[in-house]
């Protein structure tokens, strides 16, 4: 028998981010941020053609993962991605998917 060790306060962290990711809305903010580096919450509901609060859930959930970074310029919220975060994200799903090919 093997005994698998799971570090659960690191596994619930992998399950957050991995759900922040995994939603194809969230992906598409995510990639509007990223081709505008920094962008107010405003902008992107209304490019995106988002509701205001739909916009907001999804964008809590990004900063909760710590996938987005918030800030404050005057009364707008810019967002800006966590290239460090989603990078060290995406090494570890390569990593696993490598380890692990017949997953």
């Amino acid at each position: 028998m093997i005994k698998i060790k799971v570090d659960q306060e690191k596994l619930e962290v992998a399950v957050e981010l991995l759900r922040a990711l995994a939603h194809p809305l969230r992906l598409q903010i995510i990639g509007f941020i990223d081709e505008h580096k920094s962008i107010h919450v405003n902008k992107i509901y209304n490019t995106l053609n988002l509701e205001q609060s739909i916009t907001s859930q999804h964008l809590r959930i990004l900063r909760k993962a710590e996938l987005v970074i918030t800030q404050r310029e005057g009364k707008f919220i810019h967002y800006s991605l966590n290239y460090p975060k989603l990078q060290s994200v995406n090494n570890h799903i390569q990593e696993f998917l490598l380890n692990n090919d017949d997953v």
